[in-house]
């Protein structure tokens, strides 16, 4: 009997070490989205212009693009450094896959830098439709799934995310990239997404909502609040 307890002993401290790095990895993590949620609205006060906004500097535009990732991505990241924690057992490990993960939003943000224009009101309907549209694709399907599903890397899943909520941010950037309201909404949209298995009793409408955004858009565009700056 002694001998059972001493062999069982190793692994409850096992499993009791890995729950306690589990909790350290999800406070972290979520303390490091609240936190970039505060620098990310005081950085982004007076520059939303809505369709007319300008980026300014790459390095302005580059630091707080990654705030603004860390706030939007971080929390429906929770889950998948939740099990990267518990495969490897190690909390040192998570600054190691955020950071990878984040680096691919970066580099998406370089992307976003190097394309952006302030724009007109057709552009940015233009842009919700296909967004609406990529949402019924299996394309969209199959990055959601792989997005869910444990990845070994950082770098892995950011790609899979990427991929997931590519048609959010291209909306989120077409009709405001340094608003704070569109980035809540698209940041709740992409959460869910992350953390909700895909039901099309709830994405099929969602979508349709986005693409209908996108023909109100063209068609009547002082209809959305924030759209255009004010004359």
């Amino acid at each position: 009997m002694k001998l059972l307890q001493v062999a069982g002993e190793p692994s409850a401290a096992m499993t009791d070490a890995r729950r306690a790095a589990a909790a350290a990895a999800l406070t972290v993590t979520l303390g490091l989205a609240a936190a970039s949620w505060v620098v990310a609205i005081r950085q982004m006060s007076g520059m939303d212009m809505g369709v007319a906004t300008r980026l300014g500097s790459f390095a302005v535009f580059a630091a707080l693009w990654v705030w603004m990732m860390a706030a939007m991505m971080l929390p429906g990241a929770a889950p998948a450094v939740l099990r990267h924690v518990q495969a490897s057992g190690r909390v040192l490990t998570v600054p190691l896959f955020v950071g990878s993960y984040l680096a691919v939003w970066a580099l998406v943000g370089v992307a976003v830098y190097a394309v952006y224009r302030p724009h007109g009101p057709v552009a940015a309907g233009v842009v919700t439709i296909a967004a609406g549209v990529y949402e019924f694709t299996p394309l969209k399907r199959q990055f959601r799934r792989r997005c869910r599903e444990s990845m070994r890397s950082g770098f892995g899943f950011g790609l899979c995310c990427v991929g997931s909520s590519i048609g959010l941010m291209a909306m989120l950037v077409a009709l405001g990239v340094m608003s704070v309201t569109w980035m809540a909404v698209i940041g709740v949209l992409v959460v869910a997404q992350k953390l909700l298995p895909a039901k099309a009793a709830i994405d099929v409408p969602v979508a349709l909502v986005i693409v209908g955004l996108g023909v109100l858009i063209l068609i009547a565009p002082s209809l959305v609040p924030g759209l255009t700056p004010p004359m």
